[in-house]
C-alpha cells in the first residue's frame, strides 16, 4: 500500500488517501489531516471586511457621506454583513452616519488618528493571541508548561497589536493611492 496526496493540499493541511500499491480501487479510505503553521497571525472576516470600509472612507473622504451601498460596491464586501460592522464601528466612534438624502457614514476623525488595531478591537474586541487569562505570577501555576505559554500568548497579542497600531487609515490611503511604498513582506 502506499499513501498518495489528496488533490485538496491547503497551508493548513493534506488529505490522504491510502490505496493498494498496483493501482487499484482503495483497500481502505481515510483522510487525515497533518497540521503545519504557516507563521499566519489572523485577523477575522470582520476585521478585515472593517478595514476595508473604512479606508474605502479614508480614500473618499473629501466626496461626504458614503452610502452602504456604494462602500460595498467599491470594496466587493456583501451589503447586509458590511451594515452589521458599519453599526459596530459606529458604535465604536469610528464612524458617523448622517440620514437621508445624501446621507451615509463618514469617519469620525481624521484617517490619521485611526489605527488598524482600533478598527479591529471595534468588531472583534481585544487583540490577544488567545483567551486563554493572564499568565501568573511567582510561577504558580496549576500545570506544567501553563505559566510559560500564558505568558508567550501574551506577548504575541502584544506584537500584533503593536503592529495593528503601526497602521493608519492616513498611510494605507498613500499606500493605495501610489504615494507610498508599500510594506516590506517576507
Amino acid at each position: 500500500m502506499q499513501a498518495a496526496p489528496y488533490a485538496g493540499m491547503t497551508g493548513w493541511g493534506f488529505e490522504v488517501a491510502v490505496t493498494a500499491r498496483n493501482g487499484s480501487a482503495p483497500l481502505r479510505q481515510w483522510r487525515a489531516r497533518a497540521s503545519t503553521y504557516d507563521g499566519a497571525v489572523k485577523v477575522s472576516t470582520r476585521g478585515d471586511y472593517a478595514s476595508r470600509a473604512l479606508l474605502s472612507l479614508a480614500l473618499h473622504e473629501c466626496d461626504g457621506p458614503t452610502s452602504v451601498r456604494d462602500i460595498a460596491e467599491r470594496t466587493g464586501l456583501p451589503q447586509p454583513y458590511l451594515e452589521q460592522i458599519l453599526l459596530a464601528l459606529k458604535g465604536a466612534g469610528l464612524v458617523r452616519s448622517k440620514r437621508g438624502v445624501g446621507g451615509g457614514y463618514v469617519l469620525a476623525r481624521p484617517p490619521a488618528e485611526i489605527t488598524l488595531a482600533e478598527i479591529v478591537s471595534a468588531v472583534d474586541g481585544p487583540i490577544q493571541a488567545g483567551d486563554f487569562g493572564k499568565p501568573h505570577t511567582n510561577g504558580a501555576c496549576d500545570h506544567e508548561g501553563q505559566c510559560v505559554l500564558l505568558a508567550i500568548w501574551a506577548d504575541v497579542g502584544d506584537q500584533m497589536q503593536r503592529a495593528l497600531g503601526a497602521y493608519t487609515l492616513a498611510e494605507l490611503s498613500s499606500i493605495t493611492s501610489g504615494d507610498r511604498a508599500w510594506p516590506a513582506t517576507d
